[in-house]
């Protein structure tokens, strides 16, 4: 007869962990009869079968999350109101983020019988814009957090893209709950119905007094601290974070909220011992315990109620419960029902890095770390350090595609001083200032003098060649025997196979880069919106055409779309850039690029105004790997003419060729036809000009004979790219059409298996881009 499972036990929250993972992994949400039969069947074994137990929460844990997840996703724009102007009100529900162009925010629809039935009560993602060419900022700057508005939108169901490497942010949308995203139209008719209100309100204002009553440069670090206002710091200081692996100790964290949460037991427990009276009423350690809770819960209210605020808030008060009712909790047992507990109210936060992170680094110190203090506190430290830094790696590296070299030494610094000194004296500072304005100005200055000489050398570490290492996408095997390397590792010195169980790293830390054999070619069409950008990858060398569209101030695809690819597919340089014209959609992620990546050529057309070293033009040829590049437009002294200068490169492997178009449209390409026919016959073709209507000529169509046709187009742009008609030409002339926009980034190999194509969308389905699947 099996063991009896406790309910509240490591074994429970595993299985309900597993059933909720399990559920939010598959590429399509099971019917909602039959996560409500999983639910029903996993509580009945629970109950009856107490050594099944855990077998019977995965099953509940499996119905939870989909039913919580089924009805996020039906409460997501339906596809009738999307590219219609819709007109709202409500309220901003946090710290508008103002960039020199735009400003961004999250707005909660009024729930009134005034608004929309489908966006009542729901969460958006809007921006407001200025025209590109203004000069001085517009009203937007005048929107404030708790403040009620009308506006006029556009909508969307969430939508992003989708490349190796990349964020992805239907994810993130599922996983706030956010309902549709936008951006306003007609911005002179938006009012404010209401001033600002509430906690949000009352934390920007806070954040604007920090900001006054401290000039120092570090102010905005202090702000981040104290309130989780980290709209201040720029590109360049998450670099740095990034790189000195220190973003989780500048994002409001739950090491944080412990810190607070165990400065307020010590206060609680220190009055108690100065009034032993007290103790007639309540225990002290009852009351250690209740004024963790609400150090705690007031820290998470100040810094919003970020999500990593609330599920240590929630942990902690899983203890406390536990402590007031004078039951004994080891720290495992506090570990598994903490878990329990935030499934339980939230299945969905383990669609977040966070939650991973913070679990299971917990974990991991449980686990290695002895439950009495035998050593030196500095010793336990340093033990602490070494353990999250082993057990977490490859968690860091699946999650984000790096890890930080210098991030364990940089933390042994950052740790200790920014969490015991600079955020106490931002958070002092703060109840200060609530006591009475102005009181907190001196701490806030001291918390910025104590920042900014640590901050020069954790900047100078960033600049190390050892600090960021980019990792590639591994196989989906590399994370389970990496964490049993790691394990192993773990385990007590005179276990054997150590030096064994190191190999288990390799495939995450030395993927499979699947590059072709000698002679063949790999095309990498990068999901980049409405723009294009494509890797051609050789047995030994990498070529990347376009680089993505970037608006001034605001989205670079160079930065969010192509590098993250090209660090994802284990790209180190880039032997040759070509910019087939010096159009933005094309062009704009260069600089981008150059900066993140060394890249030892660059052609463009002569006369664009791309800074590239040199011109692309006919009889320009050059072999790599056996396989051979030739550029057939523009020919010598062709003047500059935007997309009809376009570089159009032919790439010929022993196994097949692709033609790389650019934005030529019908002129160029019946010239094509009548001056080089031959050259033009392609399996892979990209179709010209994102496939607009003055594009793919039907001569050229014909020329061609594809087999793959893809177009490169944003998600329902405004150009109507692709036409339906230049579609139905190509397919009528034999040749599958793929878009990025509905596909992702897809991957087309010629090789001596034939052509082959991977659409990312597809390849890797998960459930909440479902609607991208159907076409919606």
């Amino acid at each position: 007869m099996s063991a009896r499972v406790p309910w509240f036990g490591i074994a429970a929250s595993a299985g309900l962990l597993a059933g909720v993972v399990a559920c939010l992994w598959l590429p399509t949400l099971a019917p909602w009869p039959v996560r409500a039969v999983c639910m029903a069947a996993g509580a009945a074994l629970a109950l009856r079968k107490p050594g099944l137990r855990w077998l019977g929460l995965a099953l509940v844990g499996f119905g939870w999350a989909g039913l919580h997840a089924g009805w996020v996703l039906s409460t997501q724009l339906p596809a009738r109101l999307e590219k219609r102007e819709l007109a709202i009100s409500g309220r901003i529900v946090d710290l508008p983020q103002s960039e020199p162009r735009r400003t961004r925010f999250q707005f909660r629809v009024d729930d009134s019988q005034n608004q929309l039935p489908e966006l009542r009560g729901k969460r958006l993602q809007l921006a407001w814009y200025d025209d590109y060419d203004a000069v001085e900022l517009g009203p937007r700057t005048q929107l404030r957090a708790g403040a009620r508005w009308r506006f006029n939108v556009r909508l969307r169901a969430p939508r992003g893209l989708r490349n190796p490497g990349g964020f992805d942010s239907e994810r993130y949308a599922l996983a706030q709950r956010i309902a549709a995203t936008g951006y306003l139209v007609d911005a002179e008719t938006a009012r404010q119905l209401a001033p600002p209100s509430g906690l949000q309100a009352w934390r920007e204002s806070e954040s604007a007094r920090i900001a006054k009553g401290t000039p120092a440069a570090s102010s905005r670090f202090v702000r981040a601290l104290a309130l989780g206002d980290t709209r201040f710091l720029d590109d360049a200081d998450w670099q740095v974070l990034r790189a000195a692996g220190l973003t989780h100790l500048i994002a409001i964290s739950g090491f944080h909220v412990g810190l607070v949460a165990g400065f307020c037991a010590l206060l609680g427990a220190g009055l108690w011992r100065l009034f032993p009276v007290f103790a007639r009423r309540m225990p002290r350690p009852q009351v250690a315990a209740v004024s963790a809770f609400v150090g705690a819960a007031g820290y998470a209210a100040v810094t919003g109620f970020a999500l990593p605020t609330l599920r240590t808030g929630l942990m902690i008060a899983v203890v406390v419960v536990a402590r007031c009712g004078r039951r004994p909790l080891r720290a495992l047992d506090a570990l598994a029902l903490s878990l329990i507990a935030v499934l339980v109210c939230d299945p969905l936060s383990v669609l977040a890095a966070g939650f991973w992170l913070s679990f299971g680094g917990v974990a991991w110190l449980v686990w290695c770390l002895p439950g009495e203090r035998t050593r030196s506190l500095w010793r336990e430290f340093l033990s602490a350090q070494g353990v999250a830094t082993l057990g977490l790696l490859p968690l860091t590296v699946v999650l984000f595609g790096q890890a930080s070299l210098v991030g364990p030494l940089a933390n042994l610094g950052a740790i200790p001083w920014w969490s015991l000194v600079v955020v106490p004296l931002s958070l002092f500072g703060t109840g200060l200032d609530v006591l009475h304005a102005g009181w907190g100005d001196w701490a806030w200055k001291l918390a910025a003098a104590c920042f900014e000489p640590s901050w020069q050398v954790f900047s100078a570490m960033a600049r190390s060649r050892f600090a960021l290492y980019w990792m590639s996408e591994p196989a989906w095997y590399a994370l389970p025997l990496a964490l049993l390397g790691a394990f192993w590792l773990l385990l007590p010195r005179g276990v054997p196979g150590k030096a064994l169980a190191a190999m288990l790293w390799l495939p995450m830390l030395w993927p499979d880069r699947d590059l072709p054999e000698p002679g063949a070619v790999q095309l990498t069409v990068i999901d980049v919106g409405q723009g294009l950008s494509v890797l051609v990858r050789t047995h030994d060398h990498a070529l990347l055409y376009d680089t993505g569209p970037a608006v001034p101030d605001g989205f670079d695809a160079g930065e969010r779309a192509v590098l993250p690819t090209l660090h994802a597919l284990g790209v180190a340089r880039l032997d040759r850039v070509v910019v087939s014209h010096g159009d933005n959609d094309h062009a704009g992620g260069f600089q981008a690029v150059q900066r993140g990546m060394p890249v030892l050529d660059s052609l463009t057309p002569a006369g664009s105004p791309v800074p590239a070293r040199h011109a692309c033009a006919v009889g320009q040829v050059w072999e790599w790997s056996g396989v051979k590049f030739r550029f057939l437009h523009p020919t010598p002294h062709f003047p500059y003419l935007k997309n009809e200068a376009s570089c159009v490169l032919r790439v010929e492997s022993a196994h097949g060729a692709a033609l790389l178009t650019g934005d030529i449209g019908g002129v160029i390409e019946r010239e094509l036809v009548r001056r080089a026919a031959r050259d033009l016959r392609a399996d892979v073709v990209l179709a010209p000009h994102h496939g607009s209507g003055g594009s793919s000529d039907p001569a050229f169509v014909a020329a061609t004979q594809a087999k793959v046709a893809i177009v490169s187009a944003g998600y329902a742009n405004r150009f109507g790219h692709p036409r339906p008609q230049v579609v139905e030409r190509w397919r009528e002339a034999g040749a599958e059409v793929l878009n990025t926009a509905d596909s992702g980034a897809i991957t087309v190999w010629l090789d001596r298996h034939g052509p082959g194509v991977r659409e990312r969308r597809r390849w890797q389905a998960r459930l909440w881009d479902a609607a991208a699947l159907r076409g919606d």
